[in-house]
């Protein structure tokens, strides 16, 4: 299904088949986020969540190049308000990363020219970043005498370490492509003008996959990078235990399945005989 742009709008969307192409469409400007532009990349991000057959999320920019960060001009005009108002607006930039991050569906961002500040940040809610020769990167907030909001500090570090994040953000350089792939911060750089093709050869891939295993894989990742190792694996292991059910191996002996739902819409049978004895157990 193909979305036609509406006027006024900051952004492209459409649907074709099981995926979904997010274009940030402000060329005048490098397509720079502003407050709709945002709005947009969040009401896109909920649809492709509801959507039952999309299955993969891309997101491009328009104009030959990806996306040169927050709207400076915007932002210095006042239209974000007093300190309270940037720290919410803040807050909500950072929820519209993590709607891009916990999505269920597999993201990809394809870079071409500029990825930077917000733009950057996009990338690294991404799981696949694929960008060309010329793209360059980097966080210059710095020299605008402000710092990133939404990923630039926290994400960034979890990505490239400490070390090469405090040089990212207090140098405030323009980085090749190529050295985002040295970091581990990108996934590929292909020659200019491969964007696409080499987009679709990513999804053709992916597509030959098991959407749920994708899924699973997504989830615990994410999940288990911000926890301790033993946390970590106990989602490794509840992962395998989905992943067995899901393959047939699904009866445990010692489950009575829905039995217990089953008896609490008549109050009889299991459910009845738990409830009577736990419901006073230990509460004097």
């Amino acid at each position: 299904m193909s979305t036609p742009p509406e006027a006024g709008r900051h952004s492209l969307f459409e649907v074709r088949g099981d995926t979904a192409y997010f274009t940030l469409n402000r060329p005048a400007v490098r397509n720079c986020l502003s407050m709709q532009l945002s709005d947009e990349l969040v009401e896109a991000c909920e649809q492709v969540r509801t959507d039952h057959v999309v299955k993969f999320l891309v997101i491009t920019g328009s104009g030959g190049t990806f996306c040169a960060g927050d709207d400076l001009e915007e932002m210095a005009a006042g239209t974000w308000g007093s300190a309270a108002d940037y720290f919410e607006r803040v807050r909500y930039y950072q929820h519209m990363a993590y709607a891009l991050e916990e999505l269920s569906k597999v993201t990809i961002a394809a870079v071409d020219g500029f990825a930077v500040g917000g733009g950057l940040e996009i990338t690294m809610a991404c799981d696949f970043v694929v960008a060309t020769q010329r793209a360059r990167w980097g966080m210059p907030e710095v020299d605008t005498g402000i710092t990133p909001g939404w990923g630039g500090t926290t994400r960034l570090t979890r990505l490239i370490g400490r070390r090469r994040a405090k040089e990212i953000n207090m140098l405030g350089a323009l980085h090749p492509a190529r050295r985002a792939v040295e970091l581990d911060l990108w996934n590929r750089v292909v020659p200019d003008g491969e964007l696409t093709n080499e987009v679709d050869r990513l999804l053709e891939v992916l597509r030959t996959k098991n959407q749920q295993t994708l899924r699973q894989l997504k989830y615990i990742i994410n999940h288990g990078v911000e926890a301790d190792l033993y946390t970590a694996q106990g989602f490794e292991a509840l992962s395998a235990g989905f992943s067995a059910a899901l393959n047939g191996w699904w009866e445990v002996p010692d489950h009575d399945r829905h039995a217990g739902l089953d008896d609490f819409t008549t109050k009889t049978g299991r459910w009845e005989q738990r409830r009577s004895r736990a419901i006073d157990f230990w509460v004097d």
